[in-house]
């Protein structure tokens, strides 16, 4: 069995119908199981991406909306401000009392402060408990004062030591800039350490200017919990992002980090040490930056190879608040079961072929063999590699196939008028022994040799084209004879040849190889003596050595080009004085 008979077809020694009809239907149930299977639950994925995405939409606008009722009960539209905290006091506080009931949580401080540098705010400790601040003098520190229900006396608790300006603090100069509602960037709560955003609001004077902005702070502790707590998939991840790019909540990472020198700063999306939140985020930016459409779909990959499918959307509302909330879960959470669906199916009817693959076996090992190493050697020739494969003795198909491929890359590396290596396979040749030179330090120097005949054109303009040929297939010839074994000899183009000499000891002994090379040229030409005799052929060498004169094949050759040229020219004469 190990040489087909003459006459008998390749296709007759492949009849193994039943083998490959096993196999396929096992692979084709499996594919469409996949297919089918995989289509119905990305649909399905893709709504539960965007209900969950919707949800957390919504529970942003759950935990804010409260601030705005909360600001327009401090201060409600039209109603001016007292150029003096001290002469509206207690209505100022009844006010900002029944503000911070409303929503207790987020909004349980409000306060405000004046363009005359006076303050006031109201914090509630619980539903009974409030704490006052204020200061109505400018140059004073602030006070803090204990009380009990909407109106209870003030117990005066501590003074701060640190002044505080109301007009100097960023909620009051966003406040002071805009006619309408305005949310700060969000930020780090000195005490709790927890992000909060403040929501603020100028406040007129009886006159219409400009008399104080009075604001609410929100903490964002509980919609990160919320976040961290909602259950998108076994590996899902859920996150809220502003538009700097900083995270607000994050079911996988913490959205505040402490520093070496105890400071608390801001953690961003791309910085989260998440791969798949990063790169989920970084898919994000790149679908808005093509389609900024509101809500989407995406599919993403980790550095890690994890894919993951995702959606996003955005929360907006009129006071500038901007975040984008995003939902990704890893495909292997809702694929999982329809993958190992289709691995039962293939391994059922593997196991239903093992029997006829092994009673097929030695035809199929017999057959392929050799095509196989066909298939090395024409994936190798797309690639630029013409390495001849193993001698293949066979008188069928394959054989004749084989015997193409040998006359093929021996034509793909050979010049056809001179026989020796054409151009490209020299490049290839040069490239491959800088390589060599960069992988084994034990590698000696090589050199190129650039060979430009002088003279060539009158050869074809006197005696034509014909002779010329002649001529350029006797100069391959004698350099062939002029190197050794192991040396490249190409014709690079036109009359222009090239020769790789490996391994040289010095720049001397390269020097005289091309003496060589031009005294051999510059012999007379025996192709057609009888007239190319008359017309003197010589040649121009330049040479260049490898390492110094060139780190890749091209720039090698081009510096042996340029030494070339400089021999070539004669020496520009000095002028007269």
């Amino acid at each position: 069995m190990n040489r087909i008979p003459r006459g008998v077809s390749l296709k007759v020694a492949l009849i193994v119908p039943y083998v490959a009809l096993v196999l396929g239907l096992a692979i084709a149930i499996g594919i469409l199981s996949y297919a089918a299977g995989s289509r119905a639950v990305l649909v399905v994925s893709e709504h539960l991406l965007l209900e969950t995405v919707g949800r957390i939409g919504q529970a942003v606008d759950r935990h804010i909306v409260g601030s705005g009722a909360v600001l327009e009960t401090a201060f409600p539209a039209g109603m001016p401000a007292p150029p003096d905290i001290a002469s509206d006091l207690d209505e100022l506080r009844t006010r900002f009392w029944i503000a911070t009931s409303l929503h207790t949580d987020p909004n349980d401080y409000v306060y405000y402060g004046n363009r005359s540098g006076q303050n006031l705010g109201v914090l509630r400790r619980s539903g009974e408990e409030g704490e006052l601040r204020m200061k109505l003098v400018a140059d004073e520190h602030r006070a803090r004062y204990r009380f009990t229900g909407i109106d209870g006396p003030l117990r005066f608790e501590s003074r701060e030591k640190q002044m505080f300006d109301p007009r100097q603090r960023p909620w009051y100069k966003a406040g002071e800039t805009n006619g309408s509602d305005i949310w700060t960037a969000v930020y780090i709560d000195f005490g709790t350490r927890e992000l909060v955003a403040t929501r603020a609001r100028r406040v007129l004077s009886a006159s219409g200017a400009l008399e104080g902005v009075v604001a609410t702070d929100v903490s964002l502790r509980a919609l990160n919990d919320f976040v961290r707590n909602l259950k998108v998939s076994p590996n899902g991840l859920a996150f809220i992002i502003d538009g700097k790019g900083e995270l607000i909540a994050s079911s996988v990472s913490p959205n505040v980090r402490t520093l070496a020198d105890g400071s608390n700063v801001r953690v961003a999306a791309l910085e989260s040490g998440d791969e798949r939140l990063s790169a989920t985020y970084g898919q994000v930016l790149a679908t808005l930056a093509r389609q900024p459409t509101f809500p989407q779909t995406i599919t993403c990959e980790t550095e890690s190879g994890e894919y993951l499918h995702a959606a996003f959307d955005r929360v907006k509302d009129n006071a500038g608040l901007d975040w984008i909330t995003v939902v990704a879960m890893p495909r292997k959470d809702f694929l999982g079961d329809v993958t190992r669906n289709v691995v039962e199916t293939l391994v059922m009817g593997a196991l239903a072929a093992v029997l006829a693959v092994v009673l097929g076996m030695r035809i199929i090992h017999w057959v392929t063999r050799d095509l196989n190493d066909l298939s090395h050697v024409a994936r190798g020739v797309g690639e630029g590699e013409f390495s001849l494969p193993r001698a293949i003795d066979r008188h069928d198909e394959i054989g004749e196939l084989a015997r193409s491929f040998e006359t093929m890359q021996q034509r793909l590396q050979t010049d056809r008028l001179t026989g020796v290596a054409n151009r490209e396979s020299f490049i290839r040749a040069v490239a491959k022994r800088i390589e060599l030179s960069r992988r084994d330090a034990r590698s000696k120097p090589f050199g190129v040799l650039f060979i430009d005949l002088n003279d060539f054109k009158l050869v074809n303009d006197q005696y034509g084209h014909d002779m010329g040929d002649r001529v350029l297939v006797e100069v391959a010839a004698r350099l062939a004879q002029q190197v050794r074994s192991g040396d490249v000899v190409a014709r690079y183009a036109g009359d222009e040849f090239v020769i790789m000499v490996q391994d040289i000891g010095s720049r001397a002994l390269l020097e005289s190889i091309r003496t060589t090379v031009e005294e051999s040229l510059a012999q007379p030409m025996q192709s057609g003596a009888e007239a190319a005799g008359d017309v003197p052929i010589s040649a121009a060498v330049g040479m260049a050595i490898f390492p110094g004169e060139g780190d890749v094949a091209e720039d090698l050759i081009k510096a042996a080009d340029l030494d070339m040229y400089r021999r070539k020219m004669p020496p520009t004469p000095s002028a007269e004085v």
